[in-house]
């Protein structure tokens, strides 16, 4: 097989990886919390990032500053959140990709490498500004009933929480940071060897 049909393979099947490694990671480091709380964020759930039970404890305490409820499967059995429309519709787009990139492999035309490499780049951005949104709608959108209610000196409004997309940010006494895991960068290699691929294809055609 030539060498560019396989380098398009192998990048779209990088991608399956992302049903196995998560995608980012948010941490929070606060004095009363020895250990680190970490919250996993995967493309079909969410999972503990340091120690048991973290994402039911980040939970707790998002809800006692007026946060909703993380959209958890037992959240969402209670009802207590929608489920999580993400969680479904990204599996079903790595899905999509990896199965297009197989058949653009076996056919071996730099031009569909091409458009491969553009989707993969569309998905990004439109999952990062998701992302986005989503940290802003949970930082800003909270209940007025909550226990604890801090609001804004200079707005008299409740005060939002909106954790970093990237990077660190202080809430109160926590110190959160946001980082991409894992799976981001199985995306990236994956991007890197269909760049490969496309260069490849370019010199033998």
């Amino acid at each position: 097989m030539r060498k560019d049909k396989l380098l398009m393979i192998i990048g779209s099947l990088l991608l399956l990886l992302l049903f196995v490694f998560p995608l980012w990671k948010i941490t929070l480091l606060a004095p009363q919390y020895p250990e680190p709380l970490g919250l996993n964020i995967h493309i079909t759930h969410l999972s503990d990032g340091n120690q048991f039970n973290d994402v039911n404890n980040i939970d707790l305490l998002n809800h006692y500053i007026g946060m909703a409820h993380l959209p958890t499967d037992i959240n969402v059995k209670k009802g207590e959140v929608e489920p999580f429309k993400e969680f479904v519709i990204i599996p079903i787009v790595v899905v999509v990709l990896t199965i297009l990139g197989i058949i653009f492999g076996f056919i071996g035309n730099r031009k569909l490498y091409a458009t491969w490499i553009g989707l993969l780049g569309i998905s990004g951005i439109v999952g990062m500004y998701d992302f986005y949104n989503w940290l802003y709608i949970y930082g800003h959108v909270l209940n007025p009933n909550a226990i604890l209610k801090i609001t804004d000196k200079v707005t008299g409004e409740m005060m939002a929480y909106q954790p970093p997309i990237f990077g660190f940010k202080q809430m109160l006494n926590f110190q959160v940071y946001s980082y991409p895991s894992t799976g981001v960068y199985f995306i990236g290699l994956s991007f890197v060897l269909v760049v490969f691929a496309f260069m490849y294809a370019r010199k033998i055609n």
